[in-house]
């Protein structure tokens, strides 16, 4: 294959630890002019601009953004697929909204051409916004994972997802069994894990729509691969818990139903994690388990705020979630202008640094790829973003009287969009043009 080359002039910026373990100012590199360099589908360089250019080959082709700013693509650490067509349903939390609008909207997904025609939306929807890897939710029907991951190859993203495994609790006709629901599990990774830059997530939607037997071949479809990823949602709502207890009377809380059929590990993400306590946060670190903190999701649905601080004081992984269809918003700049009203109604503040690294690196340590994607390290793949300082006429006022790097990111992450994203890349190829 020819090596083509391609080198992108900017601000750019990036982030390379956590602020909570390293501090603010050692936590991010700046480069306020700029270079990446992009190498058959990985980054090759990246520095300041005056020290690079000199060096680059004769005919490499230097595209320049003088009014925007670089930055690796973001990673959603849990997203429904087949709840794009009912974002923004009215009145209900978490376990009525499920009844009332998710498992109708769900059940479309047995329809292999609807199937592929949200792929196709939601796959578009997530690039127009800034996402390069996202951990998804499919419906309890393969064809919904089938029709996400053709969509997903065909661009070279870097994309987790998985069918929901569901046998209790929910419509005849939304509900697997223990055994289809193993068997048809097997055969998707056996079709899709490590194909291309995709993964699979084993994928039991919460405990309480789940027989133990089910939980217990989840647990096993982890043992028998062991570098599948496993999703789930846990204390995202106060009536669930209740629920969790009442169905499961023998284990000393919903960390522990989880925990007793194997189910926490290094590529283990949780949902939500609103009412976790100290001992379950302690019991997620040590195993390696990560959680998504879904701010959009948790108002919208009146589940309650995420204690961000209490995470980072056990050194819990966690990621951004954007929670659609509970979350009103693909966009992860919005999904961090809520987290930050989070820890506001805490007492607590989030830098624009510590938003970054949630949105990026910290996705990716989650995620446990973060020798792959989070960051603009050379050796990484070339999943990045231009965000245009001028997408509004609001924020290109605004950001005229940012007086450092630390504003500017701030406002981006709070008068941000869709709009914002210039240029997605994903493996060094331009994925969406706004």
């Amino acid at each position: 294959m020819p090596l083509t080359r391609k080198a992108y002039r900017a601000a750019i910026l990036h982030s390379i630890a956590d602020p909570a373990e390293v501090g603010i100012e050692a936590s991010y590199e700046y480069f306020e002019d700029g270079l990446l360099v992009v190498e058959n589908g990985r980054i090759s360089a990246l520095g300041h601009a005056s020290e690079l250019l000199p060096g680059l080959p004769a005919g490499v082709q230097v595209e320049h953004y003088p009014n925007a700013l670089i930055t690796p693509g973001f990673i959603d650490t849990h997203i429904h697929l087949p709840q794009t067509g009912m974002v923004g349903a009215y009145g209900e939390q978490l376990l009525d909204w499920l009844n009332t609008y998710t498992f109708p909207c769900e059940s479309q997904f047995a329809d292999p051409d609807h199937a592929n025609e949200v792929a196709d939306i939601f796959i578009k929807e997530l690039l127009r916004n800034g996402t390069t890897t996202a951990l998804v939710f499919g419906s309890v029907h393969p064809q919904s994972v089938n029709a996400f991951f053709a969509a997903a190859e065909k661009l070279d993203l870097r994309m987790i997802a998985g069918k929901v495994m569901m046998d209790r609790n929910a419509p005849d006709y939304l509900t697997d069994t223990a055994e289809s629901g193993y068997q048809e599990s097997k055969a998707l990774i056996e079709r899709w894990h490590g194909k291309g830059r995709l993964h699979y997530a084993v994928t039991p939607r919460f405990a309480p729509t789940s027989t133990p037997e089910q939980l217990t071949l989840a647990g096993q479809l982890l043992t028998e691969y062991p570098d599948l990823y496993m999703q789930t949602h846990i204390s995202e709502n106060l009536q669930e818990i209740q629920w969790v207890k009442e169905l499961f009377p023998e284990r000393k809380g919903y960390l522990d139903v989880y925990d007793h059929y194997q189910l926490l590990g290094e590529r283990s993400v949780f949902a939500h994690g609103v009412h976790l306590c100290d001992d379950e946060c302690a019991r997620l670190a040590e195993t390696g388990s990560a959680v998504a903190f879904c701010p959009t999701s948790n108002f919208f649905l009146g589940s309650g705020l995420f204690n961000l601080p209490m995470a980072e004081k056990h050194k819990l992984n966690v990621g951004l979630g954007t929670d659609v269809g509970g979350g009103t918003s693909f966009s992860l700049l919005q999904t961090l202008n809520e987290a930050y009203k989070v820890m506001q109604l805490q007492g607590a503040r989030l830098s624009p640094f510590k938003s970054l690294y949630l949105a990026t690196l910290g996705g990716a340590r989650a995620l446990r790829l973060e020798d792959k994607i989070g960051t603009l390290h050379p050796g990484t793949d070339a999943d990045f973003l231009v965000l245009d300082y001028h997408a509004t006429p609001l924020l290109s006022y605004r950001l005229k009287q940012a007086n450092s790097i630390a504003e500017t990111l701030f406002v981006l992450m709070t008068l941000g969009d869709d709009r914002t994203v210039l240029q997605t890349f994903a493996a060094g190829r331009q994925v969406h043009q706004r």
